[in-house]
This record gives structure tokens, sequence and C-alpha cells, in this order.
């Protein structure tokens, strides 16, 4: 009986199979393509399961190697951080009133929420650094250069969509760390000139941070931001295939197809070298989140400042450091040569790749990411109050004084109450 059943049933799969393959046209596989699941080109003259055999024939160049993986590993990271964040939003609350106990229950109260809560922190963080480590990789290899201009400039809208991901989520889980960092972000945002206090009206929505601030950086976080990442990334995943993978600095134009023999193979050795480091990078992202999970300050106070600052995501880390010992000038000059990065590669036309003989291009890009890097270490082991309620001048604007006199301030400071942080990176909640 179970064997006549089990027949039956492979004889209908099998029928089923055949009529899905002959109703489906190959030109659906193209949205595996746009999203960079798959590289090879779609043949829609075929029927749809021999023309995605024949896209996974598809052969890249030999160059093509491990360092070209940080890209996959910020889009696997991108997916990461959709999932998660789907899944919190379920619980989630974006109120001034109702945000920090909602984090408390997904902490305490939820199954696994902690690790998910935890994950995206995470995720939210190595995403950054897998991006520049990208773009650095294109950069230093002159992968911009013509016919890739445009998907430079591309790239470098996703890395900006990325920090403003990472900028409107920071301030959901509404506690004091979350609050005065963002206050304090936007106070220097304002005297950007002609566009920074227009800015800052649009995203605050209040004379101060308020809820009316919250349910604008929700909205930008879950509804904007994701729409524009998605067309992003199908125009960038286009670009890619279209012109294929950059030839390396001393060779030349490589154009494979499935058929070309000189080449490396799609599947199974490329996918396999992206299954690697997939599963890698999940591993290192759960690991992370389930051993040094984020911590959480006490609940959003527009009256009380903190007595100290923890930063939790790589970019604030940096705009802090920048902000306090170099001040709005400095901080000013950092994006400056940041967008000098950008939009040089517009105006180097030469076919010369290789790094040395690209002095000043490389030059400026040593001094953008060795910058970064070294702003960040120092944001790490940056705890003050913020600027703008401490009144206490930052190393920038120390004058040099006599020994022994009083530095002067900025305004009278008092101590303010302690606020003691809320540990709730435990699945057993707050204690």
């Amino acid at each position: 009986m179970l064997g006549r059943v089990w027949t039956e049933a492979k004889a209908w799969g099998g029928r089923f199979w055949g009529d899905l393959k002959a109703s489906t046209d190959a030109s659906l596989l193209s949205m595996l393509r746009f999203v960079g699941l798959l590289y090879g080109r779609i043949d829609t003259e075929l029927p749809i399961d021999q023309a995605f055999r024949k896209s996974l024939r598809h052969r890249l160049s030999r160059h093509a190697g491990w360092r070209h993986a940080f890209g996959g590993i910020a889009y696997l990271l991108f997916m990461v951080l959709v999932v998660t964040g789907v899944l919190l939003s379920f619980y989630y609350r974006p109120s001034a009133e109702e945000a920090y106990p909602s984090i408390q229950h997904i902490v305490s109260g939820v199954t696994l929420g902690w690790l998910m809560r935890d994950v995206h922190v995470w995720g939210a963080n190595l995403v950054v650094l897998a991006a520049l480590a990208h773009m650095g990789r294109v950069y230093f290899d002159a992968a911009y250069k013509p016919p890739r201009e445009t998907n430079w400039l591309v790239g470098v809208l996703l890395l900006f969509v990325i920090f403003a991901f990472g900028a409107t989520g920071y301030l959901l889980p509404w506690d004091q760390w979350a609050y005065w960092t963002v206050t304090e972000g936007l106070s220097i945002l304002g005297h950007f000139p002609l566009v920074g206090g227009a800015m800052v009206e649009l995203l605050r929505g209040d004379p101060l941070v308020s809820g009316a601030t919250l349910s604008r950086f929700f909205a930008l976080h879950v509804i904007v931001l994701p729409w524009l990442a998605l067309g992003l990334l199908v125009l960038h995943f286009t670009l890619v295939r279209k012109h294929g993978v950059a030839p390396p600095a001393d060779g030349k134009t490589e154009d494979l197809g499935a058929d070309d023999e000189s080449g490396v193979p799609f599947f199974p050795d490329h996918f396999l070298r992206s299954l690697i480091v997939g599963v890698v990078v999940l591993s290192l992202v759960i690991t992370a989140a389930a051993l040094y999970p984020r911590d959480v300050a006490a609940p959003a106070n527009a009256a009380v400042p903190p007595t100290s600052m923890l930063s939790t995501w790589i970019v604030a880390d940096v705009s802090r450091a920048l902000i306090y010992y170099l001040g709005a000038w400095g901080f000013g000059a950092f994006l400056l040569l940041g967008a000098v990065m950008v939009l040089l590669p517009l105006f180097d036309r030469s076919p010369e790749r290789r790094a040395r003989q690209r002095p000043v291009m490389t030059s400026l890009g040593v001094v953008f990411f060795l910058g970064f890097v070294v702003a960040w270490a120092a944001g790490r082991h940056l705890r003050s109050v913020p600027v703008s309620t401490s009144g206490e001048l930052t190393p920038y604007e120390q004058p040099v004084t006599p020994p022994g006199a009083a530095l002067p301030r900025l305004a009278p400071t008092t101590t303010p109450p302690a606020t003691q942080p809320v540990d709730t990176s435990s699945p057993r909640g707050p204690r």
C-alpha cells in the first residue's frame, strides 16, 4: 500500500515539475541576477531548467578570488539586517512612551529576541566594515575606471544608504546613549552651511529630539531607505553583470562566457567560495552577538544628560572622535576628503591602473582609510558626555595657558544625577 502511494506521489511530482517548467518563462531567472544570486546571462530561448544550468556554467576571470568577496559579504550582512529587522519590527513600538519598554520585552519576553536584536546590532557594524573594505579594494585596484564609473557612483550611494540606515536606527532603542548621541549629531549637522538647518528641522520635527523625531527616524529606517536600497542594489548588480569583473591592474579586459575554458566556472568554484565566506560571516555575527551583546542605558531623558556616553556603532565612534578631537571643521575636512575620493575617479580617465603609478589617488585613499581606522580606535575609548551639555572644552578648543592657570569654561557645569546602565543584553532581562 505504501509503495503504491509513493509511486503515485512520485509520478504526480514528475508531472507537476514538467508542467511547471513548460509554463514558466526563463526570463524569471533574471530576478536572481538582479539580486546578485546568479551571474551568467539568461538564455530565454531555452526552458527554464536548461537556462538555469547554462547560466551556472558562466566563467569568471581567474583573478576573481577571495579578495573579491567583500562585496558579497556586505550584501549578505544587508540581507541579515533585513531579516532580523523584520522580526524585530513585529514587537517594536515606535513611540516615545513604548519604544524602550518594547526593547525590554524583545530582550526578556520574546524567544531568542535578545539574539535577533544583537545580531542586528553586530550586522549594522560589520556591514560598514565590509562595505568600506569592498570600496577600498575597488579604489586601489582602479576598478572604477571606464566603463565602470557609473557603478562606482552607485556603490558610493549604497554606502551612504548604509550610513543612513545606521543613523536612523541608532535612535530606536530610545535609551540615554541613543538619545544624546543623536542630539549631539543633529546639533553638529545644524552648523553645516546652507542645508544644515533645514535638514535638522526635517529630521527632528520638534525643537528638541522627541517622539516626533523617533517616528520620522523609524519611517525612514523601515520604509524609505529599504526601497532606496533595493533600487540601488538592482542597478548595481545589473551594471556588474553588464561589464563583468574588472581586469587586474596589469592585465587586459576579459569578457568570458559559458564556453570560455580560460576562466573559472561560477558553479561550483565561485559558488563554493561564496558559500564558505557566507558560513564564516554568519558564524562570526552570531558568535559576536551571543558573547558581546549591546549594553543599554537608562530610558531616554531630555532633561538629564548622561554622565558618560557609550557608542554602539562604528560610524558614531568615528564621528564623535572627529568632532571631539578636531572639532566641526576637522569633521567637515574629513567629509570633504571623502567627497574628493568619490569625485576624483570621474576625472581619472587615464588607462593606468597600477597603484604605484597613481600616487595622488593612492595617497588620498591611504589617508582616508587610515584616518577612518584611527578615528574609530579613538572613538571606542571616548566616554565623554555630549559637548553641547557638558560645557567642557574639547581638546581642539583648549587654549595655551600659563602653568597653574584655570582653563576657561564654555558654561557653568553641574554634575547631573548618575544614570546607571540597564542590562538588557541577557535573556533573563534587566536585573
